[in-house]
């Protein structure tokens, strides 16, 4: 679509945090609670007289957060109240960080950051016939950090894969499962479209809940600004949420700035020093630092791996811990690595999902372990079965659990490339295919491999395709 303006987005997502308790109390932490208003104390309900707590483990979720970003890691930080009205917000205002953010900077998917911070949850309202809004105080306190973007994405696509790569990376780091469904990442985006040079009006989007109705919110959004300025009106600066049904934004109200927060320091919390805490310094935090998935696909890519498999692996623990394992037993063998990811990606999925369907209580969907797998991909390396065998093989060997070579052996599934059979299958085939001789003589490639195909059948699988088409090329010519 050709345009005269260009877009300007930001991103602000907040994750819910996994520590064991919440942000400021006792209370434990709990996404999964089906009972409302069963994980409360008197310092999540501000109940007069209450203290709150740093919760430590929350703060060190951060900063690992920001190491992995490559961040400006603070050394002091305190926590601030801001101040507004709302029935989800027990205290009247929220504890979050607004002059001193744990992290500053970074970079993530080629998109700057600006700012992590770290605050606590509201609780959750909802509305039940006859009882009108109710409120589940549960999730009231729960840490959540909020990270901000610079306002430098450019499209709906750039935006998604940001929020993806981020909830990849939450997961890699065990700080949040960040699980958008149960609400645990929750995505804001903030538009503007202006011509080159001016400045636009923002707007921002909430009530996002999954990565395509962000991306799909951002493209209507950028249409609707630029439908308003063709018309030579001027864009309201808003809070706009997103009907999944109509497929389009609506107002909600006008768009608060910081003033309106009152924001100023927590008199009930102290401000920290971090460098005063050894669990916060950056070596304890690296000490404890995992493979990062962009350090991850690039060790698969190195292997030769495609760059599709390779972020499946990345993105599927279970299939990448199977990878890992096979990985292991391979070692540097860039070949059986190779054969061993396309077996994975396109094979074995293909079981998985089956078994995902048949039986959704299965603890594990890989039915086969790595050193039966291994065995199988050195099978076709080496040219003893074909691919087409191996792929029958995994099946079997997946649903019975035997040892692939025992299966091969007792089924006759050993490729044959020479000897009595092999010769005679070939002669066969030959004299009975006459025309489709004749047309390979007469330069059609394809006949040729309609010729190894009947040989193939004639040998129930069991052939090497490749010494087919030698001999069958021999023998024609020799006529």
């Amino acid at each position: 679509m050709t345009t005269n303006y260009e877009p300007t987005i930001g991103l602000e997502i907040h994750a819910e945090l996994k520590t064991k308790t919440k942000m400021f109390c006792c209370s434990k932490n709990d996404a999964d609670a089906t009972q409302p208003n069963v994980h409360i104390c008197p310092v999540c309900m501000a109940h007069p007289g209450t203290l709150p707590v740093i919760n430590g483990e929350a703060v060190r979720f951060v900063l690992r957060v920001g190491l992995a970003l490559g961040a400006e890691l603070a050394d002091y930080t305190e926590f601030d109240r801001k101040n507004y009205f709302y029935p989800d917000l027990p205290k009247g205002y929220q504890l979050s960080q607004y002059e001193y953010p744990l992290v500053s900077g970074g970079e993530l998917n080629g998109v700057a950051i600006t700012r992590v911070h770290l605050e606590e949850d509201t609780a959750s309202s909802m509305h039940v016939e006859g009882l009108g809004t109710t409120i589940d105080y549960n999730r009231a306190g729960v840490p959540l950090m909020e990270l901000v973007t610079d306002p430098v994405i450019k499209g709906s696509k750039q935006a998604g894969d940001f929020a993806r790569e981020l909830q990849l990376l939450l997961r890699t780091l065990g700080v949040s499962d960040a699980n958008m469904e149960k609400g645990q990442m929750r995505v804001e985006a903030n538009i503007s479209i202006s011509k080159s040079g001016e400045r636009g009006t923002k707007v921002e989007i909430k009530n996002l809940n999954s990565f395509r109705a962000m991306e799909r919110a951002v493209e209507y959004e950028i249409k609707r600004q630029e439908a308003v300025l063709e018309k030579g009106e001027a864009v309201v600066q808003e809070t706009r949420g997103w009907d999944e049904g109509k497929q389009a934004t609506f107002p909600q109200r006008v768009k608060e700035g910081s003033a309106d927060y009152r924001y100023f320091p927590d008199p009930d919390l102290p401000s920290l020093k971090l460098s005063e805490v050894p669990e916060f310094s950056k070596e304890s935090l690296r000490a404890t630092m995992p493979e990062l998935p962009w350090e991850r696909r690039a060790r698969y890519l190195a292997l030769g791996i495609k760059a599709d498999d390779a972020q499946l692996y990345v993105q599927e623990p279970e299939l990448g811990g199977f990878f890992e394992e096979v990985i292991a037993l391979v070692g540097t063998d860039k070949e059986r690595a190779l054969v061993a990811s396309n077996y994975i990606a396109n094979d074995l999925v293909k079981l998985v999902r089956d078994i995902e369907e048949r039986d959704t209580g299965y603890q594990s969907k890989i039915n086969i372990s790595a050193s039966h797998f291994v065995k199988i991909v050195d099978m076709v390396v080496s040219k003893k079965i074909s691919s087409r065998t191996a792929k029958d093989l995994l099946a079997e060997t997946a649903k019975s659990g035997r040892d692939p070579e025992e299966v091969a052996k007792s089924a006759n599934l050993y490729q044959v490339s020479a000897g009595g059979d092999f010769e005679a299958v070939v002669a066969d085939v030959i004299s009975k295919n006459s025309g489709v001789v004749n047309d390979f003589k007469n330069g059609k490639a394809a006949a040729l491999e309609y010729l190894v195909g009947q040989c193939m059948k004639a040998l129930k699988g069991a052939g090497d395709p490749e010494a087919l088409r030698e001999l069958l090329k021999e023998r024609i010519s020799e006529k």
